[in-house]
């Protein structure tokens, strides 16, 4: 865990290229250290609970007064270090931008590799820094060397811009989309994994693999599907665009052969940043995306062949990194935990109202999914927005259909106070009689 004197000279060797004073000084200098100390010594579990400290975790963000946003699950907030980094930065290429951005900020993308290898568990050579789960995920599933007859497995609740990567691959390559379909929620590992191999057959050369299902939250047990996979010859890819910094693991403990992430997600980095990784011995087998002078080689870097990019929010991702250190990884995942069974449980046996996520903390985290009887998700969406400013998304994909809630470490206990209040009238309403 970190003190203040720790982590202010961590934080500082993240201003790579620039000679910047800790944008994490004001905080400590407001009083934060003895709420930081005082966590410090306590379980993940009882820290989830300590308002005192989230409140000052809650005052790193500029939260609009106007609207309790519980939709981080589709791209988060940056807390204010991060933000002021990324202006910084950006300011500094605007002096000299052909200067500064190639010859000076460039220089720092080695350092943040390294310190995002490091949070993942893995060697720096094995990850490059590109702007989403997407992009990520698409360089691997048009990289592969695929023919026409070899199969692949995918759920039909995988996300869109990969179904489609799919998809297209399909059409033009005359590969076989094998499709499973999941019941959810599901708390059932062994049920999980053989919907899997149950689609397994002697033609598979990849099994795809979403971390978490971003509609409701369930989480699947990737490191038993890869394992069944690997025991038949088969490559796993795996989607985690929703459970880096949210959950705590390392890439390692998935056993797969590919992975993505978006870092503007629960990592609160700059819009547009992401991240991807591939098994070393495997980086020669897939094809640049994009141009490259060496696209089959084995290094990394020829997925960051993007041309003129945002160095300035790229190199923001370190201060992003600073702020998930600071609160810990185990905290934050208790934290998150905690906020999602708070709202959670207070519904769950409202009548009309059915919880789509599991509460057991093997199977979901912070992002979770419910449905009233007698309502369209976007009517429950649009009543929570109009009447209590709660901002929240309906979902509708496939066998999927009720509203996606999800708040962020700022989220306050009086924020889903007022989401539970709404979901207990809006439910109340469904039986009321009309005049």
């Amino acid at each position: 865990m970190y003190n203040r004197r720790s982590f202010l000279s961590k934080a500082g060797l993240s201003a790579v290229a620039l000679s910047l004073p800790s944008i994490f000084e004001p905080l400590f200098a407001s009083g934060f250290s003895g709420a930081l100390d005082r966590v410090n010594k306590l379980s993940p579990e009882d820290a989830a609970t300590d308002e005192e400290f989230w409140q000052w975790i809650r005052m790193q963000y500029s939260i609009n007064p106007n609207l309790i946003n519980l939709n981080n699950g589709g791209v988060s907030p940056q807390p204010k270090p991060v933000q002021d980094a990324h202006i910084r930065f950006y300011q500094y290429c605007n002096e000299g931008p052909s200067f500064f951005m190639w010859r000076e900020l460039d220089k720092g993308r080695e350092p943040l590799r390294r310190r995002l290898a490091e949070l993942a568990g893995v060697e720096a050579d094995e990850v490059a820094i590109n702007r989403n789960s997407t992009e990520g995920l698409n360089s691997i599933i048009f990289g592969l060397n695929l023919k026409a007859g070899d199969e692949i497995v995918l759920s039909k609740q995988d996300y869109p811009n990969m179904v489609n990567a799919w998809k297209q691959r399909e059409k033009r390559d005359g590969i076989k989309l094998v499709w499973v379909n999941h019941e959810l929620p599901s708390e059932d590992e062994a049920k999980l994994v053989k919907t899997y191999t149950d689609a397994f057959t002697s033609r598979t050369r990849i099994v795809h693999v979403t971390h978490m299902i971003n509609w409701t939250g369930q989480l699947l047990p990737v490191r038993k599907i890869a394992d069944a996979a690997h025991a038949k010859g088969i490559e796993v890819i795996c989607d985690s665009a929703h459970v880096f910094a949210h959950v705590d693991f390392k890439i390692p403990d998935l056993g797969c052969d590919y992975w993505a992430t978006s870092l503007h997600k629960w990592l609160c980095a700059p819009f547009g940043s992401g991240m991807l990784w591939i098994k070393k011995d495997k980086i020669k087998n897939i094809w640049a995306l994009l141009s490259s002078n060496e696209p089959d080689s084995g290094d990394i870097r020829k997925f960051e062949s993007l041309g003129t990019r945002s160095f300035a929010s790229e190199m923001a991702i370190n201060a992003a990194i600073d702020f998930h250190l600071l609160i810990g990884m185990q905290r934050k995942q208790a934290r998150l935990q905690y906020l999602k069974n708070y709202w959670a449980s207070k519904v769950a046996d409202i009548p009309g109202v059915k919880l789509n996520t599991s509460l057991n903390p093997k199977f979901a985290c912070a992002l979770a999914n419910f449905s009233i009887a007698g309502f369209k998700p976007e009517e429950i969406e649009g009543k929570l927005l109009e009447k209590y400013r709660v901002h929240t998304v309906a979902i509708n994909w496939e066998n999927i259909h009720g509203v996606r809630v999800t708040p962020n470490v700022y989220t306050s206990i009086s924020d889903l106070d007022i989401l539970v209040k709404g979901i207990k009238e809006i439910a109340a309403s469904a039986s009321a009689p009309t005049k």
